[in-house]
Parts: C-alpha cells; structure tokens; sequence
C-alpha cells in the first residue's frame, strides 16, 4: 500500500468516524441542542463557502451555499411552529427568508458582503438561542 492509497483510507476512516459522531449527537440531542447544531451547520458552511469564494472555487462555492439553504429552509424555517410562535415564528421565517435571499444573491453575484450579513444575522439568532438553553439549564 502506498502512502498516498494509506492516506486516502485513513481520511474515509476519519470521515465515516466524525459521521458516527455528528449522527449520535443529533440522536442523543435534545429539541433545543438540535437547532443549536442547525445554526451551526448553516454558519459552518457559509464560512467554507466564503473560502470557496475568495479561492474562486464556484462549485464547491455553489454546494456550500446550498447546503446553508437547505439548512435554513428545510431545518431552522421548518421546524418554526406557526400556531404556537405566533408573532416571533412569524418574524422569524420572515429573517430566515431574508437571509436565503442574501445567499443567492451571494451565490449569483460572488457577494462576499451578503455572506458575511447572512452569517452575521445568523449568529444573532443563534447567540440568543444559545443563551435561552443555558438558562434552561440553571
């Protein structure tokens, strides 16, 4: 075996390692650590996506915004409860709308002003959601 094949291997170890990490915490996780692990999804692949982005890599650029998108719409946007959030559900689907509407225009336009508002607004949210846990915990 050559280094670069042993190399190869012990990365798809690495990988299939962290997947098994990342899928018990979520399983083990409760309803507010699992939007706690959404918010940092989304931010972690808007910062791989600004990496992307300065190296002028568009595809990899591209899969990393989608991924955030899909985060914020079909994990944070869609675990809103309408009828129970009433006003803040509804105020905050509009911010999560908001904010995928700064990633495409990211995407499209290669904005790095838009990723960093995207991310900002997101670690807004994210602080408060964080801060809301710990005094549940207290």
């Amino acid at each position: 075996m050559t280094y670069s094949r042993g190399s190869a291997a012990y990365g798809r170890g690495a990988n299939a390692y962290a997947r098994v990490g990342v899928e018990s915490g979520v399983m083990s996780a409760d309803p507010h650590r699992l939007i706690v692990l959404l918010f940092e999804g989304a931010q972690t692949s808007i910062r791989a996506a600004r990496i992307h982005m300065q190296s002028g890599n568009t595809s990899e650029k591209g899969k990393a915004i989608s991924k955030a998108l899909d985060i914020i719409n079909n994990g944070l946007s869609a675990a809103l409860d309408q009828e129970k959030g009433g006003d803040i559900a509804e105020r905050l689907a509009s911010l999560y709308d908001y904010i995928a509407r700064l990633l495409l225009t990211a995407n499209l336009r290669n904005d790095e002003e838009s990723l960093n508002q995207a991310e900002q607004l997101l670690e807004n949210i994210a602080s408060a959601w964080r801060e809301i846990g710990q005094q549940q915990s207290v």
